[in-house]
């Protein structure tokens, strides 16, 4: 059996304790089970000087082969071009983009950077398995190497329409960069057609048929492989989670009040002030609920490092404060906001808790925080979600109330229809979701993207 090769742009350290969520687990597995190496960034920078020798390290049958990066790669690759251009375009958010040619240099050569330390490392059967928009550019650095190894490119996050990705001054070089692949994958139907649409309208290449794509004098192909969770383990760590301390401290806290919740990594894409402007349009529509319900919102920080994003948590907590400070009580806070991560298992059982997941992105590839909701519900009383239309979830979750996040108003009638639902409403709803998580488990989505790669 050929070894697989992983390439993110972070790498888990999941040598010690357990892997830190779901795709984790799953890569980890497979990289157990053919043998293999993971490389990526170490997380750690080199300063103003020049990074050092690759570090790699077996454990447990995996090879990991870290690199630092200089302060300089940092600012121009990770933060600059990959961060602060194609996250912002690929979210539709042509407003935050902030190209810079310094910053597109940066990131091919990162790109290249890593291919030319990955390069001795592979043997000639290794399947090559690249993650993210990080490293879009990854393959055509390895092909210039003479590798001719299989590599198939995952898109964790939105491939836009073609006029929205037209925009990018280095556009061509970008969507070229995937077809150096022999798979590329998309999360949604859309997302694939819109990268279809954009070699057409550019005259690169197009669609052959049975899902092969042609360009550039290659064949590969491009598909829909929908990223999943760890159903049955998570389903089992939330059963198991309300029973800790921790929860039934803060389900005692609640007062018998219904919980909704949001969990959501601190991002303009997540529609977070929009979330929090939603509820409050449900709290003046319905003051019967006042008093009778808590939100809790959990926003870590992220991507400190790029602009903006210091601002946007102000935004944030002005917002929920301003809920508060209008509508609360002596006796009642209606938004509790929290600007930092909880511990998964907390979580588990938070979602178990909680009557309504609110998961109401502008935007956003998959966003497993909603079927992390669903698989954590208990069967015999399940909560409800509701879910941006926007979200690639709202593809699979048929069971959730969709919403437009934009409309307010909406959301907030969504919340009332939430937790007003019956019992038999709500148990119709999550039965054919929970099916379908637990039939498309992250082990699955994995493993059908390998089995497409082999070839």
């Amino acid at each position: 059996m050929s070894r697989l090769i992983v390439v993110s742009n972070r790498v888990p350290d999941i040598g010690k304790g357990p892997p830190p969520g779901g795709l984790a687990v799953a890569l980890k597995a497979a990289l157990e089970k053919r043998g293999g190496i993971w490389m990526g960034w170490s997380g750690k920078s080199s300063g103003s000087k020049e990074p050092g020798p690759l570090h790699v390290e077996d454990r447990g049958g995996i090879t990991f082969a870290l690199s630092d990066l200089s302060r300089r790669d940092l600012s121009e690759y990770y933060a600059g071009f990959a961060n602060s251009v194609l996250w912002p375009l690929c979210h539709y958010r042509l407003d935050l983009t902030d190209y810079a040619r310094k910053e597109m240099a940066g990131y091919f050569r990162v790109n290249r950077f890593f291919a030319e330390r990955l390069r001795p490392l592979i043997e000639p059967d290794d399947i090559i398995w690249v993650h993210d928009y990080h490293l879009i550019p990854l393959a055509s650095e390895l092909r210039r190497l003479g590798v001719e190894n299989r590599m198939g490119f995952f898109m964790h996050i939105p491939w836009p329409s073609p006029d929205v990705f037209l925009t990018l001054p280095v556009h061509e070089a970008i969507i070229g960069g995937l077809t150096a692949y022999d798979v590329v994958g998309f999360q949604t139907k859309h997302d694939a057609t819109n990268f279809a649409s954009g070699l057409e309208r550019e005259g690169i290449g197009g669609d052959a048929g049975d899902g092969w794509m042609e360009a550039y004098g290659r064949r590969f192909r491009a598909g829909t492989f929908p990223i999943s969770i760890a159903t049955r383990e998570f389903a089992e760590l939330a059963r198991r989670a309300v029973r800790t301390a921790a929860v039934r401290r803060f389900a005692d806290s609640l007062e018998g009040r219904d919980l909704i919740i949001g969990v959501d990594r601190l991002d303009y894409s997540k529609g977070l002030t929009q979330r929090i402007d939603g509820y409050e349009k449900f709290l003046a529509a319905n003051p019967a609920w006042h008093g009778r319900t808590t939100m809790l919102q959990v926003t870590p920080k992220s991507r400190t490092e790029v602009p903006g994003y210091a601002a946007m948590q102000r935004e944030v907590a002005e917002s929920a404060g301003r809920v508060n400070g209008a509508i609360g009580r002596l006796d009642w806070v209606p938004i509790r906001y929290v600007n930092r991560a909880i511990d998964q298992k907390v979580l588990a059982g938070l979602y178990r808790v909680a009557r309504v997941g609110m998961v109401t992105p502008l935007r956003d590839g998959m966003n497993l925080v909603a079927k992390e909701f669903v698989a954590a519900q208990d069967p015999e009383d399940p909560g409800v979600l509701v879910l941006s239309r926007f979200a690639g979830a709202a593809q699979e979750l048929d069971g959730a109330i969709l919403v437009n996040p934009y409309d307010i108003e909406a959301v907030g009638n969504a919340v009332a229809k939430a937790l007003s639902m019956p019992l038999e409403e709500r148990r119709a709803r999550f039965t054919p979701m929970m099916q379908q998580l637990s039939e498309h488990d992250i082990s699955r989505w994995c493993s059908d993207f390998l089995d497409v790669l082999r070839g």
